[in-house]
């Protein structure tokens, strides 16, 4: 197991990691209820917006105790200190560069470090992680990337985002090396 502080535990118990860019804090709560309604305990909400960071923090706030906030699109330390300050539940990025790989072994919340290639994943390995995010999943060759890299790392597991919907989810979780699956189709309908 790698230094990433529990993700792969998060992610085993969770096998839908909604990705949401809140615009309205007005649909924090009912967003919540909706995904607890449906069985679905965790959220990635994503720093795209002007109110993310609002967001965060109001979602902290009303979840119920095994309801699992994670922030996505962490891309600097400032991010960072961030999260740590509102005591997220876990951390995603779209990649690392080395000062944000540094600092987010320093850190003691579980995260998800994005790869695209082979060299990526490599990168990291160097860090003893093992668990990444496959970004964007649809540029980053998809399905067959995917089983190549089950043969290639046979001790890394993924949970890919970025072009993964309701029709090719499923494929994804048959994978033997993919734990969960991210993505915004699991928010689009709620009202």
């Amino acid at each position: 197991m790698g230094k990433q502080f529990g993700i792969r535990e998060i992610l085993k118990k969770n096998k839908f990691i909604p990705i949401i860019n809140f615009t309205d804090l007005s649909t924090v709560e009912k967003t919540i209820n909706h995904l607890m309604s449906n069985d679905i305990t965790c959220l990635e909400i994503t720093l795209r917006s002007d109110i993310a960071w609002d967001a965060i923090e109001l979602a902290q706030k009303i979840k119920p105790n095994n309801f699992k906030i994670g922030v996505g699109t962490v891309t600097s330390i400032s991010h960072l200190k961030k999260c740590k300050f509102l005591n997220v539940d876990f951390i995603v990025s779209p990649g690392t560069s080395p000062e944000l790989r540094n600092a987010l072994n320093d850190y003691n919340i579980p995260f998800l470090p994005g790869v695209m290639t082979p060299s990526d994943i490599i990168s990291g390995l160097e860090q003893d992680w093992d668990t990444f995010k496959l970004f964007p999943f649809n540029l980053a060759g998809g399905m067959k990337a995917l089983s190549t890299y089950n043969s290639v790392f046979p001790n890394v597991k993924f949970c890919p985002t970025g072009g993964v919907n309701e029709t090719n989810y499923n494929d994804c979780l048959k994978l033997n090396n993919v734990l969960s699956v991210g993505g915004s189709w699991l928010t689009e309908n709620i009202k």
